[in-house]
Order: structure tokens, then sequence, then C-alpha cells
């Protein structure tokens, strides 16, 4: 995974992605059980495939210079790959960067 950039901004709502980027927050695994057992941090170290999308870009140009239109929207859930995405620290929430054309599946509740 590549390096985490820390960075300074006031909020993540001050972070506009470009082009067909998509800014997202992964869900983080449960440190307690239902029955309300601890679980170590080498139990739950592995980020889970699912986030919510915070922020999109405008989407990509094509050879003819058309804008494709972004697959998903803030709020929606999705299903990532377990690899990729360029990671960003807002204080102590970690948010990530992916391609729109990485991300795997929209959830649909």
């Amino acid at each position: 995974m590549a390096a985490v950039a820390q960075a300074t901004f006031k909020s993540i709502k001050s972070l506009v992605p470009l082009f067909d980027r998509v800014l997202v927050q992964r869900f983080k695994p449960e440190t307690k059980t239902a029955s309300g057992i601890f679980l170590p941090t080498s139990a739950t170290s592995s980020p889970l495939p699912e986030a919510t999308v915070i922020a999109v870009g405008p989407g990509a140009t094509d050879k003819e210079g058309r804008v494709v239109p972004m697959a998903v929207k803030a709020g929606d859930r999705v299903l990532l790959p377990g690899w990729g995405g360029n990671a960003i620290k807002v204080g102590e929430e970690e948010y990530f960067l992916f391609k729109d054309s990485d991300i795997l599946a929209k959830i649909q509740e």
C-alpha cells in the first residue's frame, strides 16, 4: 500500500476530487462482538472492502472531449478492491482516493 499522506485540511469537505477520482471512507471493522467480547487488533487489522463515498470528481473526458459521467455519488455505499487507492489522513480519520473504474460495485439497500 502507498504511504499515507498526512493532510492539514480543516475538514475533509475541503478536499474536492478531480477528474474521475472518488473520495471514500472505509467502514471500520468491529472491535467488539455482539456478546461484548473485545477483539484484538490483529483480528481487525485488515480493511473492510465496503466504504462510503464522501465526494466525487466531475468525471474524466473521452477522446472527443466529452465528460464521462461518474458511476457513483456522495453518500453511496461501495465495494472496493482489496488493493489500491491513495490514503489521506485528516486528523485521526483515514480516507482513500480511488479511480471511478476501480470501484467494484455499488451496494443497494
